[in-house]
């Protein structure tokens, strides 16, 4: 295994890291040792002495200065993935359909579509403001953390930063609120003209050996299976 074995004590420790990488789970998954969670400083995973978060509070400025794919890519779970890898892997998941030709060719559904558009229209959005622009309520639409969810593992949609309430005082607090992006406004040009330029098959044997060279001792099954 390339040196997987590292300690994240800072915000910048937590940047290198996925820019080493390529690709780093936020939470524990099927492959031991392949997440922040598990190579970060305790004090750095619970709250502080001064209540905060830390690296909770650090996954929007890693995003945007690191210049990362942030989303429910992997098991459903939450990844950064460097904007070197995350071509190839976004070409793979897509395979080779932009939203408008996987709709048109029948392989979304019309829930998709009119999220997807919403999210066009609107980007960046804040998850509540999404929310209420397309009406997900008790007595409206249904479906909102089913469909958003989708929309990611198939690299259509991002989290493009975090956003907090502020108190009077305008000290921020509580959990972030999600903001959704698609990769095309997000990386802008280089995105949307390199996205397709190899086969889906070789985009997915490309990072398939990048996790096969992080991960030697790992049963290719595995690997396979999480990038599906």
């Amino acid at each position: 295994m390339k040196k997987y074995d590292f300690l994240i004590r800072t915000k910048q420790d937590m940047l290198d890291a996925v820019n080493e990488f390529g690709f780093l789970p936020f939470f524990s998954n099927s492959i031991p040792g392949f997440s922040i969670e598990e190579h970060v400083s305790r004090d750095c995973w619970y709250f502080s002495d001064s209540g905060d978060w830390k690296v909770w509070e650090w996954k929007g400025p890693v995003i945007n200065d690191g210049g990362f794919a942030y989303g429910k890519f992997l098991e459903n779970k939450a990844v950064f993935i460097s904007r070197e890898w995350f071509l190839d892997f976004a070409n793979h998941r897509r395979y080779g359909y932009d939203f408008d030709a996987r709709y048109d060719e029948g392989f979304a559904s019309r829930r998709d579509l009119d999220l997807y558009d919403l999210i066009c229209k609107n980007e960046p959005v804040l998850s509540k403001n999404l929310k209420k622009l397309g009406n997900y309520r008790k007595d409206g639409n249904k479906g909102f953390e089913t469909v958003i969810t989708r929309l990611q593992s198939q690299c259509y949609v991002m989290i493009s930063d975090f956003h907090y309430a502020a108190d009077k005082s305008g000290k921020e607090y509580g959990w972030g609120i999600a903001e959704y992006s698609t990769p095309e406004k997000f990386f802008g040009p280089s995105f949307r003209e390199n996205i397709y330029k190899r086969t889906p098959e070789e985009s997915c044997e490309r990072v398939l050996d990048h996790l096969r060279r992080l991960f030697p001792s790992t049963d290719e099954k595995l690997i396979k299976k999480i990038l599906k």
